[in-house]
């Protein structure tokens, strides 16, 4: 059973917008040794995602691969690299395996997700 304080309305969840994004480009963080840079196009915009992936994939294994996206969070910077957006990922509770939320079927970039 989940904790009440964990649970939030469908009227909040609706707030977060998720979209399908293809990785268009994947690079090493220049100052992180487990970031990876990427350039994710959404369909009608190119955005910069800093995700914490590179023990678990090669920066370019992912370019190509639509991913889901979180797109209306607020820019963070991280290690000196903005990051606008959030990949949403699976992992286990040790963080030994982590697996990108991809999409099965090739969809355009910026297709809603919900």
């Amino acid at each position: 059973m989940t904790d009440q304080a964990e649970t939030i309305s469908f009227e909040e969840f609706t707030k977060v917008k998720l979209r399908v994004g293809k990785i268009v480009e994947a690079n090493d963080h220049p100052r992180a040794d487990r970031l990876l840079v990427l350039k994710v196009d959404l369909g009608d915009e190119q955005r910069q995602i800093v995700a914490g992936v590179k023990d678990h994939y090669e920066a370019a294994s992912l370019v190509g691969t639509n991913i889901i996206v979180v797109t209306n969070l607020a820019p963070r910077t991280m290690r000196g690299e903005e990051s606008q957006g959030m990949l949403l990922a699976a992992s286990t509770s040790d963080h030994s395996q982590v697996v990108l939320a991809t999409t099965r079927e090739d969809i355009a970039p910026g297709s809603g997700v919900g």
